[in-house]
C-alpha cells in the first residue's frame, strides 16, 4: 500500500531542525513497528532527535504513538480509582531509571499493597552493569516472571501485588527502538528516554506512577542537573496522560545496600520485609512507599507495615502466586574472593559503576539480552563510604560459579575505592549519606 509520508522527508525535517507535525510522527512510530521503514532510516531519525530535540508537544505525540504502537492494560474489570463510589482500590506503579543494588521493588510493591493498593510492577531484566528485577526474583525456586493478563488481574485482586515481566505487546515501538538506540549512540537523549519510559509506563494503565530517577556514577543520568530535566520531563508526560506523576531524584554513586547481585539481593529485601536490613535500603523503600499512598490519597505511615510483618505477609502470598516458595534456600555461588582493606582508616569513597560492572563480570548480569546469568554470583559489601575499617578486614566479598571470573572483576575494582587516614578523614566517618536529593511534581 502506498504510505502518506517519505521516510527521508521527516528524516530532512527533524535533521534540520524543523518541526514534525503529530501526523508524521503518529506515521513514521506505526510505520517502523510494521517494518515499512527500515532500520537505518529509523536510526538516522533517532540522530536527529539525539542532535536537535523533541519541543513539548512533538515528545508527547511521540509518546502517544508509541503507546498506540500496542495495547494498553485495563484494570477495570475489578478495580476502580478512589474516586469511583462503587469501586475500591486503586492501582499505583514505580519506575527506576536504573541502578546498582536496587531491589527496592522487591519489598516496596508488597508494602504498598498492605494498605488495600492493587500494585502492577512490570518490570525488566538486567542488561549491562544495572540489575534486573525478574532475574533477582528468579533466583526464589519456582518463581515464574511470566503471568497472563486474567492471572495478573486475579492476583491484584486477591493479594494486591504482581511483580512479572511486560508482555510482548505492551508497547512494540519501544521494544524495536530501544535496540536500535542502544548501537546507534542514541541512547543518552531524554525525549527518547522519557518517551521510552513513560510510553511502557502509560500503557500499564495505573492511576499513579512514582519514578525513582537515579542520579551519580552508576546511575543513567550522572549529573543532578541532567536528573531533574528527565525528572520533569518524565512527570509532565505522565500528568499530560492523566497518570497522577512524581519523581525523586535519588543518589546512585555508591551501591544501594550492601548486596549485589540477584539472590543476594532478594535476601536483603527479605531482611527489610523482616523489620531489618541496610537503612539506605529502608529509606527508599519508606520514601517510596509514602509517595506511592499519598498519590492514592492516602497519608499512613508505610514504616508500621514493615516493622509488624504485614508486608513480609504480602510478600510470602505474592511469592507463592507466581509459583514460588518463599521458605525455599536461595542459592549460593560455589566459589568466593575476598577482598580486604590494606590498611587502617575510613572508606572515603566506592564507586557504584565499577561495583556493578563487578558484579555482571561475576554472572549475575549479561552483556546481551540472550545471555543467562547466574542466581548466586554477585558481590557483598561489608564496609561503606564513612566507615571504619582496619587492615586486613574484609572490604566486599566476590561470589561466582566460575573462578576464571574473578580476575576480570577484581581488574575493574581497582582505583574504585579510597581509605583515607583517620586524622584526614574525621569528617567523613559516622556521616550518613543522603539517599533521596530532590522532589519533582507538577505542582
Amino acid at each position: 500500500m502506498s504510505e502518506p509520508f517519505d521516510a527521508v522527508d521527516v528524516i530532512r525535517a527533524k535533521r534540520d531542525a524543523g518541526r514534525l507535525s503529530t501526523e508524521q510522527i503518529d506515521w513514521v512510530i506505526d510505520a517502523y513497528t510494521r517494518g515499512a521503514v527500515a532500520e537505518e532510516q529509523m536510526a538516522a531519525l533517532a540522530m536527529a532527535v539525539y542532535l536537535n530535540g523533541l519541543d513539548p508537544q512533538e515528545l508527547s505525540a511521540w509518546t502517544a504513538a508509541m503507546i498506540a504502537s500496542g495495547r494498553r492494560l485495563d484494570f477495570s474489570p475489578i478495580l476502580r480509582s478512589p474516586g469511583n463510589p462503587d469501586g475500591k482500590i486503586a492501582t499505583a506503579d514505580k519506575h527506576s531509571t536504573g541502578g546498582v543494588g536496587d531491589k527496592i521493588t522487591l519489598p516496596l510493591a508488597p508494602l504498598v499493597a498492605v494498605y488495600g493498593i492493587a500494585v502492577p510492577q512490570l518490570s525488566g531484566r538486567g542488561l549491562g552493569h544495572t540489575g534486573g528485577t525478574l532475574d533477582k526474583l528468579e533466583s526464589i525456586p519456582g518463581w515464574r516472571a511470566q503471568v497472563g493478563p486474567e492471572r495478573l488481574l486475579e492476583i491484584l485482586g486477591s493479594t494486591g501485588a504482581v511483580v512479572c515481566a511486560a508482555g510482548a505487546d505492551l508497547a512494540p515501538a519501544d521494544r524495536k527502538l530501544y535496540a536500535l538506540r542502544d548501537v546507534t549512540g542514541t541512547v543518552e537523549s531524554i525525549p527518547l528516554i522519557a518517551s521510552s519510559i513513560m510510553s511502557k509506563k502509560i500503557a500499564e494503565g495505573t492511576d499513579s506512577l512514582v519514578l525513582d530517577v537515579k542520579v551519580g556514577t552508576g546511575a543513567f543520568m550522572k549529573t543532578p542537573e541532567r536528573a531533574r530535566e528527565l525528572a520533569r520531563t518524565l512527570v509532565g508526560l505522565g500528568e499530560q496522560a492523566g497518570v497522577r506523576t512524581t519523581a525523586l531524584l535519588t543518589e546512585m554513586s555508591v551501591p544501594l545496600g550492601r548486596a549485589v547481585g540477584n539472590a543476594v539481593e532478594v535476601e536483603e529485601a527479605v531482611q527489610v520485609l523482616a523489620g531489618g536490613g541496610p537503612d539506605d535500603v529502608v529509606e527508599l523503600t519508606v520514601a517510596l512507599a509514602r509517595e506511592m499512598l499519598a498519590a492514592s490519597g492516602m497519608q499512613e505511615d508505610p514504616a508500621e507495615a514493615l516493622a509488624d510483618g504485614r508486608a513480609m505477609d504480602v510478600w510470602r502470598r505474592m511469592i507463592r502466586d507466581q509459583g514460588g516458595d518463599p521458605d525455599a534456600a536461595l542459592p549460593v555461588a560455589r566459589h568466593e574472593h575476598v577482598i580486604t582493606a590494606p590498611t587502617d582508616g575510613v572508606l572515603t569513597r566506592l564507586d557504584a559503576l565499577a561495583v556493578g560492572t563487578a558484579s555482571w563480570r561475576l554472572g549475575a548480569g549479561r552483556a546481551r539480552k540472550e545471555d543467562a546469568v547466574q542466581a548466586g554470583a554477585g558481590i557483598l559489601l561489608h564496609a561503606k563510604p564513612g566507615e571504619r575499617v582496619r587492615a586486613g578486614q574484609a572490604l566486599m566479598s566476590l561470589r561466582t560459579e566460575d573462578p576464571e571470573r574473578f580476575t576480570r572483576a577484581e581488574q575493574v575494582l581497582e582505583g574504585s575505592w579510597e581509605i583515607t587516614q583517620e586524622a584526614r578523614a574525621a569528617d567523613s566517618a559516622g556521616v550518613e549519606r543522603r539517599v533521596i536529593l530532590d522532589r519533582i511534581s507538577a505542582e
